[in-house]
């Protein structure tokens, strides 16, 4: 597997079926992924007992490259002055959420319904909320519950957690509500002319500016009088 990692490949010609050489943007992007590829190489075959060995070791690599980005953020932000709150829903956000993003094109592309691709989203969203915040409250629960050095109660701060909440929810149903209407008059979520694909994907990426800005202002302190 190391060595197919290795191996820079060209286009399969879709008329006959033989690889064609490598173009210099083919043997670009290899050098580009190659550190990527070299790591996926060491993932299992998923063939190999019932496909759990490629799954557990998928999430080990996930969660190494998790915590990695988020630390790399969080120096970031403080080397740039964004408080730790900012710093999470920009670029802590933007690296965790990235995969999921590439992960509903591909499925959009490939899948004869829009399901695949908000299911991902709305799954991967599930996962953060439930599991990211559930199982660390667990485990510091007990540790503050049982440890020799815990405090016995386990109590973190909301601080601008309450508007970023409203603001989120706020923005998530006007989204949803976007898709409804366009099942309604177009006869599906995804899909349409260009240009009113386009509008729709501005619309959703101003949404997200919206959020971001009104969130970091009022971590800030800006908007505590409204």
């Amino acid at each position: 597997m190391q060595k197919d990692a290795l191996t820079l490949s060209g286009a399969v010609d879709d008329e006959t079926g033989d690889e064609t050489p490598p173009s210099g943007a083919d043997s670009f992007m290899h050098a580009l992924s190659l550190f990527w590829k070299l790591q996926f190489a060491l993932i299992p075959p998923e063939a190999w007992g019932m496909g759990w060995p490629a799954f557990i070791t998928s999430l080990i690599f996930i969660g190494i490259w998790t915590a990695i980005v988020g630390e790399l953020a969080s120096l970031f932000g403080c080397v740039i002055g964004l408080g730790d709150a900012i710093t999470a829903i920009t670029f802590v956000a933007l690296g965790t959420s990235l995969p999921d993003t590439f992960a509903s094109r591909l499925a959009t592309l490939h899948d004869e319904h829009a399901d695949a691709a908000i299911g991902n989203i709305t799954g991967s969203n599930s996962v953060n909320v439930f599991l990211g915040l559930g199982i660390p409250w667990i485990i510091g629960a007990l540790y503050h519950r049982y440890a020799p050095r815990g405090k016995g109660q386990y109590d973190v701060p909301a601080g601008s957690l309450g508007f970023s909440l409203a603001l989120f929810s706020t923005l998530a149903a006007v989204a949803l509500l976007t898709l409804l209407v366009r099942r309604h008059f177009n006869g599906g979520e995804l899909g349409g002319s260009r240009k009113s694909t386009r509008l729709l994907s501005l619309f959703f990426v101003s949404l997200w500016v919206i959020y971001i800005v009104l969130a970091s202002l009022n971590d800030k302190g800006y908007l505590a009088d409204l």
